[in-house]
């Protein structure tokens, strides 16, 4: 009997092809939802404010609805992404996992997951919309270094985004179970039930550190160049 030694488990071209369609996936829901999120951001401040900075309250209600507005645009991407990663889909590209969704689950399938999605990410902008500008404001700006702005604007946005991804880790937890598994969870209540019998109160923070992580720095990064094209285009934040 001849040994023949068994095939690889992943070769280096699907590697290369998982790594560039995740690529695309990401540039395909974060830059148009940024672009989204503070077009609205800024509409209904020179909208709703007139030459003055928002309350606390007032960036909450901001932040909330312009991050509202964009995820709901977004959320069939957001769905996409969710579900390649977990790698219990056998989707090829991005056009062919919204086709295969919109085909076995309608158009609920594209937006499952939408009311969790909508609790995590719309209190995250408001509670982070807050924590930021009261943070500004609290800084002696007047008296900084113009080219120390990028570093003040960048360290406020990491204090801020602390604050945020803890408060709003529960909703995360439970999105995620709802897009993975959409035929289990029909409704938000049951996902809820599912994660604190399994695992208790523990379990709605389960993944928090990472994801701290990185919606604190992406949210720092987008704010800090945000602010920063704002001043060079000669207009108010």
């Amino acid at each position: 009997m001849v040994w023949k030694p068994s095939p690889p488990l992943l070769r280096a071209q699907d590697v290369e092809d998982q790594v560039e369609t995740l690529a695309v996936e990401s540039f395909a829901r974060c830059i148009p939802g940024v672009g989204i999120y503070f077009s609205t951001l800024y509409m209904m401040k020179q909208k709703l404010l007139v030459d003055r900075s928002p309350t606390a309250l007032e960036s909450v209600f901001l932040g909330a609805t312009a991050r509202a507005f964009s995820g709901i645009c977004m959320l069939p991407v957001t769905v996409v992404k969710t579900r390649y990663e977990s790698g219990r889909f056998g989707y090829g590209s991005v056009y062919g996992a919204l086709k295969n969704i919109y085909q076995t689950e309608g158009a609920r399938g594209m937006f499952s997951g939408l009311t969790a999605t909508l609790l995590r990410d719309a209190p995250f902008s408001g509670i982070y919309l807050m924590f930021y500008t009261q943070t500004k404001k609290l800084t002696p700006q007047d008296q900084l270094d113009p080219v120390l702005m990028p570093l003040l604007n960048f360290g406020c946005g990491v204090f801020a985004g602390i604050l945020a991804s803890l408060a709003t880790q529960p909703a995360d937890v439970i999105k995620t179970h709802m897009q993975l598994t959409p035929q289990k969870y029909h409704r938000t209540s049951q996902a809820i039930a599912f994660i604190y019998k399994d695992f208790g109160l523990v379990g709605f923070f389960r993944g928090g550190v990472p994801r701290a992580l990185r919606r604190t720095l992406m949210a720092a990064m987008a704010w800090t160049v945000y602010e920063q094209m704002m001043e060079k285009m000669g207009l108010k934040s």
